[in-house]
């Protein structure tokens, strides 16, 4: 998901240096919801972690 963030905001900022602004608005707020669900997930997993086995 990290991957895909990073994809869509290197998207946005070659679609904003050509001028397409409203392309370059859409996949930086694609990127930035992404952003957030991969931080979401990580502490998440980070907190539930593994149970020590017996």
């Amino acid at each position: 998901m990290l991957s895909w963030s990073i994809s869509f905001f290197v998207i946005a900022i070659i679609a904003a240096v050509l001028g397409f602004g409203g392309i370059a608005g859409s996949a930086a707020g694609i990127a930035k919801v992404l952003f957030i669900l991969f931080l979401i997930i990580a502490v998440v997993s980070f907190f539930m972690g593994r149970k020590p086995s017996v």
